[in-house]
């Protein structure tokens, strides 16, 4: 296994439709594998985001024939590097489709896939309210990548206040885990980097979360600031508002520095409930 990686981040403004997404996104992985990077990370709705229902089935379809996943299997191949495309929208039956993490190899393959386990459904005002579930179902499988790396965890955006997942992911193998997202404006200001930086020490591994930015399709706001945050929390790399590439070296044996300084995966106890106890 090797100890070390360059891996980069590529903050997006995506639009409602696919191919003047994939046309933008081409050149910044190239320069993001120019500068060096060997791990490319893209955000969650990389391909498509602020598309009205019809308008987001209609350009979604089965993964067999998705445009988007032939583009991320050519850049692969194209640039030699590892792509995670932060999520696609994919037909799941049943008039739902599935928010998934593709992850490729370089050689084009499919390395892992995920379906994003918690939907995003909540009223943040009067005036702003989200319903994932609506268009998606949500997934049950927790997935691990194996990398040149060691392991590497998939999440997805609101993933992200879940710590018990991520725990599992850690405890499971993980050096590394991805955050890909499009976090809402509103709670990105007072929530996003407490809660990334909190699960890298939870967890003692890398964090990798690239991030839409900006406004998109009929007003949404997102919040931007892409990150890459080191095992014991500190940021190590920052986006702004703007889209853009930040790169940064992960060493994997920071990550068995920041487990063996302190070792709490390894210090679950058992508990009772008492208030189930007083239930009885």
């Amino acid at each position: 296994m090797s100890s070390k990686v360059i891996a980069a981040c590529i903050q997006t403004n995506s639009g409602p439709e696919i191919k003047a997404n994939l046309e933008i996104i081409a050149p910044m992985i190239r320069k993001a594998r120019e500068q060096g990077a060997q791990l490319i990370a893209l955000p969650e709705n990389v391909c498509l985001l602020g598309a009205c229902r019809e308008k987001l089935f209609a350009q979604s379809c089965a993964e067999a024939e998705h445009p988007s996943i032939h583009f991320f299997s050519k850049m692969a191949i194209e640039t030699g590097a590892w792509i995670l495309a932060g999520s696609i929208a994919v037909h799941a039956g049943q008039d739902r489709l599935a928010n998934r993490s593709y992850f490729f190899a370089p050689d084009g393959s499919i390395a892992a896939q995920y379906d994003k386990i918690h939907m995003f459904d909540a009223q943040l005002s009067e005036k702003e309210t989200y319903r994932e579930s609506a268009n998606y179902r949500g997934g049950d499988r927790a997935v691990l990548a194996d990398t040149p790396w060691g392991k590497i965890g998939l999440t997805i955006c609101y993933d992200v206040r879940f710590p018990h997942l991520h725990r599992a992911l850690a405890k499971a193998g993980a050096n590394i885990i991805m955050a890909p997202a499009a976090f809402a404006m509103t709670t990105g200001k007072l929530h996003w980097h407490v809660l990334l930086r909190a699960r890298a020490i939870e967890t003692g591994c890398y964090v990798i979360a690239p991030a839409q930015c900006g406004t998109h399709e009929a007003g949404r706001m997102t919040y931007g600031h892409s990150l890459i945050v080191a095992p014991n929390g500190q940021i190590i790399a920052e986006a702004g508002d703007e889209p853009g590439i930040i790169m940064a070296e992960l060493d994997m044996d920071k990550v068995a520095e920041a487990r063996r300084c302190l070792p709490s995966l390894q210090h679950d106890c058992e508990f009772t409930r008492s208030w189930e106890q007083r239930a009885k």
